[in-house]
């Protein structure tokens, strides 16, 4: 028999069978996606297309505070609105709002051109009636079941209610920014009337805001995005050409409404809603009804603003060519043992219009403020050096670096305290140059949150950087110094549950050792002394407190940075503009405004001292060579300090030595000068020029350099007086 041939397959017939398989897959998984998107269809609630749920903001206790989404809402009737200004949204949103029955085909289609070709977009696919939908009922997922439930609910609208009463609701529904919600809202917010009476361009304005509200009510952008809507307007026979053109000469003057706060503590709202908004998004938090559990102490917080809305705590208002300006400030105050922040203010007024919270995002020079952080811990923790331990503060170079100190004086031989108390510059840079090295605080600096640029260079060791520093990062920074040594990422929430109660998100901070206790401990020590006795003086509380004051150059930043065990806080005085403040300095108005707040936000907390940690001995010193004391060493000579156990010298003082001095020249005598007397001199490797007396402090204790006035052929033989007895026999003991 014939062998039977096997059918070859023809490859059309291969392609349709393939084409059919994916059409049958397709139509099954969409049929079943639309039963499923059915099921699961949110009712149709009348009382929601009215209203949204609202976030809630809870402090520290658990109080209720603020409530962010619909407070700022007064509903209107469509009567009330104009005809003009109903007319720019369906412009600008939905032109074909009254012809389609909730979904405009022609505009999806339009949407898809538009994204193909790369087109600007005047209005998107959605309809008003999508838009009302999504707004009152589905969440902000993009999803193609969302859309699809999003369409079904849009003809239910639709054949419910009227056109006029989907307009109403969505109008009374949409948010404008800045904390409006409803076109009533908005026309009071940025034009201080009711909706009856906007003009024509104003209502463009307000149309325009939908597409982004907080980035089209910037005054800079308002004008441009006003006038695509009235163009718009203009094309679809709503308005003339002439009337479009009016309408644009027309100054909006958004800035006096915007000046308003809508709602209490508005930085720290601010701040807190930023943060929410890059975790959950905008539409959640303004409408999905968070309950938002904070870091926040009321009693700081009031205490806090209280003080930067006092214009009595700011140096005088200044001027430029234009206009009189005024010195901002900010304020942040966090629990160092939580990294919770307690307190923050961006400014002396919040304003919607410029949304810029100096406490969270303004970068300054935090001069002296700084040394702490670069230059006195590194050099304790990386270095072995301590409070007791000597520099030398004399006019000194790096490069074509040379830094000075504000007062023109020099100290000569001090301790690190002494430096840190009066706020000496010099010692500061020869500690970090000399001692630590940049690399070294630049990597220090980094393990407290605040990066530094090394080319900075020793600059830095005045607070001299390429990038400046927030008040919060310095109180961030600062809270390790109060709480033995750990930076805590500082953070303004706990937990975030939806409207049910179901845990979204907590916050939980990091925690990282940025120094050892001891040395957290020891630099305690010494800005407890700048507050007690030193620059910081109008900080002074009636409990143990420590921190530092910050100048820089012609006073265009001041600043006091400071903590007690329970609080840590940043104080910042500024023009925005960095214009001078030549006569200011850290230690006045911020360290009055610090302890303002310190004392009210503290007021029912029991005061107590910092922790010693172990490892922390006492010892006493000479304060000249930082050597234990030698037979040298006189009482006033000799300073008690702490010390981490084992850094404490074993060697004695060898800088207080017995010397010739010629009384005529005052130098170091030879062999041919007549008058001679046995002093008590400091002996060091180096000298310093003559040209330094009466400039370092301690310069006629140094050992001088040898008399050049007298030599052979000038000394006049027993007519004068030689050395003494008594002083032979001292100098004689010191050989």
């Amino acid at each position: 028999m014939p062998k039977k041939r096997k059918k070859r397959l023809n490859p059309a017939r291969l392609v349709l069978l393939i084409v059919w398989i994916v059409l049958l897959v397709s139509l099954s998984g969409g049929l079943f996606l639309l039963a499923t998107s059915i099921m699961d269809l949110p009712a149709l609630d009348e009382n929601k297309l009215y209203s949204s749920a609202a976030s809630s903001y809870y402090d520290q206790d658990g109080a209720l505070f603020a409530r962010i989404g619909e407070e700022n809402r007064a509903i209107v009737k469509i009567k009330d609105i104009p005809a003009s200004t109903q007319e720019a949204f369906i412009a600008i949103e939905d032109v074909r709002f009254y012809s389609h029955h909730g979904v405009d085909l022609r505009g999806i289609a339009r949407a898809l051109w538009r994204d193909f070709t790369g087109g600007r977009m005047e209005q998107g696919a959605s309809t008003i009636t999508q838009q009302l939908v999504k707004l009152s009922f589905l969440t902000p997922e993009k999803k193609v079941k969302r859309k699809i439930q999003e369409v079904i609910l849009s003809f239910m609208v639709e054949r419910r209610y009227s056109k006029q009463e989907i307009l109403e609701m969505y109008l009374n529904k949409v948010y404008f920014g800045n904390g409006a919600y409803g076109i009533q809202s908005a026309a009071r917010m940025y034009f201080d009337k009711n909706v009856d009476k906007l003009t024509l361009s104003q209502s463009a304005f307000l149309a325009g805001l939908l597409k982004a509200p907080n980035y089209y009510s910037l005054p800079e952008e308002a004008a441009s995005r006003r006038d695509i809507v009235l163009d718009t307007m203009a094309k679809y026979d709503f308005i003339t050409l002439d009337q479009a053109g009016e309408a644009k000469k027309e100054p909006l003057n958004i800035e006096k409404g915007l000046k308003k706060n809508l709602y209490p503590h508005p930085y720290f709202i601010d701040f807190v809603t930023k943060q929410l908004i890059k975790d959950f998004g905008e539409e959640t938090v303004y409408k999905g009804g968070l309950q938002v559990y904070t870091t926040m102490d009321k009693q700081a917080q009031q205490a806090a603003e209280k003080a930067l809305f006092n214009s009595a705590n700011f140096p005088a208002s200044g001027r430029d060519s234009k206009n009189v300006l005024q010195p901002e400030g900010a304020a942040v105050f966090i629990d160092p043992q939580t990294g919770y922040i307690r307190a923050s203010v961006g400014g002396r007024e919040h304003t919607h219009q410029l949304q810029f919270d100096r406490a969270t995002m303004a970068r300054r020079q935090p001069g002296s403020s700084f040394k702490p952080i670069i230059d006195y811990a590194p050099a304790i923790e990386l270095k072995g050096m301590g409070p007791a331990s000597i520099i030398d503060d004399i006019p000194v170079s790096y490069g074509s670096y040379t830094p000075h100190s504000y007062d023109g004086v020099y100290l000569g031989l001090i301790t690190m305290r002494t430096a840190v108390t009066r706020s000496r510059n010099i010692p500061a840079v020869k500690t970090l140059v000399d001692h630590v090295g940049i690399t070294n605080a630049v990597n220090f600096a980094k393990g407290l949150g605040i990066t530094v640029d090394p080319n900075s260079g020793a600059s830095m060791a005045l607070g001299g950087l390429y990038k400046g520093v927030t008040p919060l990062q310095m109180a961030a920074a600062y809270s390790a110094f109060a709480n033995g040594g750990f930076y805590i990422e500082p953070t303004a929430i706990l937990k975030v549950e939806d409207q049910n109660g179901n845990v979204l998100k907590e916050y939980n901070s990091d925690l990282k050792q940025a120094m050892k206790p001891t040395t957290a401990f020891l630099i305690t020590s010494m800005l407890k002394d700048v507050v007690n006795h030193g620059t910081g003086t109008n900080a002074r509380l009636n409990r143990p407190a420590a921190g530092k004051t910050g100048t820089t150059d012609e006073g265009k930043d001041l600043w006091f940075v400071g903590y007690t065990p329970s609080l840590a806080g940043a104080v910042w005085i500024g023009y925005d503009s960095n214009k001078p403040m030549p006569q200011e300095f850290g230690g006045r108005y911020p360290a009055l405004i610090w302890k303002q707040i310190m004392q009210e936000a503290l007021i029912n907390i029991p005061a107590t001292d910092f922790r010693q940690p172990a490892g922390i001995v006492t010892a006493t010193v000479d304060n000249k060579s930082g050597l234990l004391p030698g037979p040298n060493t006189s009482a006033e000579d000799m300073v008690t300090d702490f010390f981490v156990d084992g850094s404490v010298p074993t060697q004695a003082d060898n800088t207080h030595i017995l010397v010739e001095i010629c009384r005529q020249s005052e130098k170091l005598a030879n062999e041919y000068c007549p008058d001679r007397a046995v002093q008590m001199r400091i002996k060091l490797p180096y000298s310093l020029p003559d040209q330094y007396a009466g400039k370092v402090a301690d310069f006629s204790l140094r050992t001088p350099g040898i008399c050049t006035m007298h030599g052979p052929g000038l000394v006049i033989p027993s007519e004068q007086p030689g050395i003494d007895q008594d002083q032979s026999s001292l100098l004689d003991q010191n050989q």
